[in-house]
């Protein structure tokens, strides 16, 4: 019997208010609660950037908020996943245009996974957890493929796949420090 298939590592997820009304962290603590209860698929809430697998960011970016957004970007390991919790984290909501909100969070890190939704109800929510937790293995099978170095033209889709996601961080952290500027 090949238990190798089954043999995965549990995703631990890093939850992240980035300036929402609550309202979107009230349905993740509540798949967190015992009606819902993804922790027993082995999905743990960490406080910890290092030991996360999965960002959930609810909430439009505000301009206090978004630097440690990127640091906590930066600090979790490869392969990571973002997912936007809410239309306040995917596109800035009600909040959009506002002079201390930056809108979504697509700004300043890039976005695998974006669940809609005014609060976004716990099924949507558990839902982008199971898409970010396949993209999550497509990530981790690339990078095994980066380490094999198989084929020239496979490693530069794969680097280019990865230059563009530096490339969103690095033009987000230069948007941060350029407004800091005013």
């Amino acid at each position: 019997m090949n238990l190798k298939k089954y043999r995965t590592k549990s995703p631990w997820i890093l939850h992240y208010n980035t300036g929402s009304c609550n309202g979107c962290d009230v349905e993740i603590l509540a798949c967190l609660a015992p009606k819902y209860d993804i922790e027993r698929f082995g999905i743990l809430n960490r406080g910890n950037p290092k030991q996360s697998d999965i960002l959930l960011v609810t909430g439009p970016v505000t301009k206090r908020a978004r630097e440690r957004l990127i640091r906590l970007y930066m600090e979790m390991p490869e392969p990571k996943v973002v997912v936007a919790v809410g239309v306040c984290a995917c596109t800035g909501g009600v909040f959009r245009g506002m002079y201390n909100v930056e809108n979504g969070v697509d700004k300043f890190i890039p976005v695998d996974v974006y669940v809609p939704g005014c609060a976004a109800r716990p099924e949507n929510i558990i839902d982008g957890v199971v898409r970010a937790l396949e993209i999550l293995e497509k990530k981790k099978k690339d990078l095994q493929l980066t380490r094999k170095c198989t084929g020239t033209e496979e490693l530069e889709y794969l680097l280019g796949k990865q230059l563009n996601r530096r490339k969103i961080v690095a033009e987000g952290t230069r948007r941060c420090y350029e407004s800091r500027r005013d």
